[in-house]
């Protein structure tokens, strides 16, 4: 039994990490009945209310279907529960028929700043590998990619050039992840994104920040700005369950 003392938290990321653990690895299959709050809490000698808080986490990001009567089911893990799936970006450019490369513009080891230690959970001035990528389309822009990643979680990302494979796909192999979040936004083109993506200051652009996390820890966050006028937005969904 672990006893919960002064590392709440600590103890809270633990049940929400062996919970998840066993869904994502087949251990509990779709339709598998998860212990119950009492059950959890005797397991790991906590309190009722960080078994909940835990339990709602785990049924927010669709692992797990909460019933008063009856008690939480491990839900089927199916690319339509995602509102927006996470795709590569060279496959975005190959079926419009173009040929696709991308370019490390600039990548840079440094410590997190304070709103990127917030977004990563880690503490201000913990090294992190900023990364900025140009993807092409028949050698015109087609993206932008800014990107922070958290070498905590990603330690092999410090000796990754990615002049081989994009950071995106490289993180994909390496650290799959098991949650992510979308924000989209149309956005005027600042100085610098027009001067990268060829375009006139103030260009109307769609932006895409990303955060995506393995088992509770976060691994990445990225911005991606598509040029406006060649790109569009779709997303195909499924009626939620009762």
């Amino acid at each position: 039994m672990i006893k919960e003392g002064a590392s709440r938290q600590s103890l809270h990321e633990r049940i929400r990490s062996d919970l998840e653990g066993k869904i994502l690895s087949g251990a509990w299959p779709p339709g598998h009945r998860v212990p119950t709050e009492q059950e959890l809490r005797l397991e790991y000698g906590c309190s009722r209310m960080t078994v909940n808080k835990v339990m709602t986490q785990l049924a927010n990001v669709g692992l797990v279907l909460r019933r008063r009567k009856t008690g939480s089911i491990v839900m089927p893990q199916q690319s339509q529960n995602a509102v927006l799936e996470i795709k590569d970006i060279k496959d975005e450019v190959t079926a419009q028929g173009a040929a696709y490369r991308h370019e490390v513009v600039a990548r840079e080891l440094r410590a997190a700043k304070a709103t990127e230690a917030d977004e990563l959970g880690v503490e201000p001035g913990t090294q992190v590998l900023a990364l900025t990528c140009l993807h092409y389309a028949d050698e015109a822009p087609f993206c932008l990619e800014d990107r922070v990643i958290n070498l905590e979680v990603a330690p092999d990302a410090e000796a990754e050039s990615f002049t081989d494979l994009a950071p995106g796909v490289w993180l994909l192999r390496h650290i799959p992840w098991s949650e992510a979040e979308h924000t989209i936004a149309a956005v005027g083109a600042s100085a610098r994104v027009a001067e990268l993506l060829d375009l006139s200051t103030g260009s109307p652009c769609l932006v895409m920040e990303r955060r995506t996390w393995r088992q509770g820890e976060t691994v990445t966050e990225v911005r991606l700005t598509y040029p406006g006028a060649a790109n569009r937005l779709s997303a195909r969904f499924t009626p939620s369950l009762p």
